[in-house]
């Protein structure tokens, strides 16, 4: 079994330190194989937040894609906005904007949306549309496959579509096509996981809620979520589904308990 853990919006700089060492013993605990984090990682683009969240990325001792937000682009220092925006993520994550991870279970294949040009709202090109169904095409039966984004492809409260990445209608459709599982994403700081039918293709769009920070929505609770993930290692299908499990936890702060408790779970049998 392989098992991911989604961390989304963590905004380093507004981190709460019993948060974060409550997630850095829920994954000492769980010993993801993966840990992907999905955007805003900082709160203001500053060096030492990107300081802070990288030593926290160590801490977690598991391999980890990281994708920009549109926090982790300067705001106040137009100059740099528009001549440099990703210095300070590339300082602390390196100057891949768009990893991969490919084993036998999982194929993650993460998505930059943030533009330089748009404060809040993200977007998916042509371009990086194609090629992340080049990638999933590439897949084996085995392989949960995953696209990672920063903004959501799909809501479900009509106030959040504002929220919504331009371009997700045409790259939910391709990449159910192409073969995509999961849509993992955050910037909204709501969790919840929905399906969106694509033909005789599933694709379930994931979001995490914010991780460690005090920037939580009315209602609700710092959370990420953790993906189990059992593959068919005969590679067999039965009416057209894979004989792989899949499962998507909510993991929310108990505060009086100063750790992370297991909340909803959405059991999901992915087509192939």
């Amino acid at each position: 079994m392989s098992v991911v853990l989604h961390v989304s919006d963590p905004h380093f700089g507004t981190e709460q330190a019993p948060v974060v060492e409550a997630l850095v013993a829920l994954a000492r605990r769980q010993q993801p194989d993966l840990v992907v984090m999905s955007g805003d990682i900082t709160q203001r683009a500053r060096s030492a937040q990107f300081g802070a969240a990288r030593r926290f990325v160590e801490r977690l001792a598991a391999p980890t894609l990281v994708i920009p937000g549109n926090h982790d682009i300067p705001l106040f220092n137009v100059a740099a906005r528009l001549t440099r925006p990703y210095t300070g993520f590339c300082v602390a994550f390196g100057d891949d904007l768009e990893p991969v991870h490919c084993c036998d279970q999982l194929l993650v294949v993460c998505v930059n949306t943030t533009r330089w040009y748009r404060h809040t709202n993200g977007e998916v090109s042509g371009y990086q549309i194609d090629r992340v169904a080049a990638e999933l095409a590439r897949a084996s039966p085995a392989q949960l496959r995953i696209v990672v984004v920063h903004q959501p492809a799909a809501v479900l409260r009509e106030k959040d579509a504002h929220d919504l990445l331009r371009g997700h209608v045409e790259a939910l459709r391709r990449w159910a096509a192409a073969g995509a599982d999961l849509v993992m994403g955050g910037h909204i700081h709501l969790p919840y996981v929905v399906a969106v039918p694509h033909g005789a293709r599933t694709v379930w769009v994931v979001q995490a809620g914010t991780a460690v920070s005090s920037r939580v929505r009315a209602g609700t609770v710092n959370s990420v979520n953790l993906v189990r993930w059992q593959g068919d290692a005969g590679d067999g299908l039965r009416d057209g589904l894979s004989d792989g499990r899949c499962q998507v936890e909510q993991w929310d702060y108990a505060a009086d308990r100063r750790c992370f408790v297991p909340g909803p779970r959405t059991q999901l049998r992915p087509t192939r």
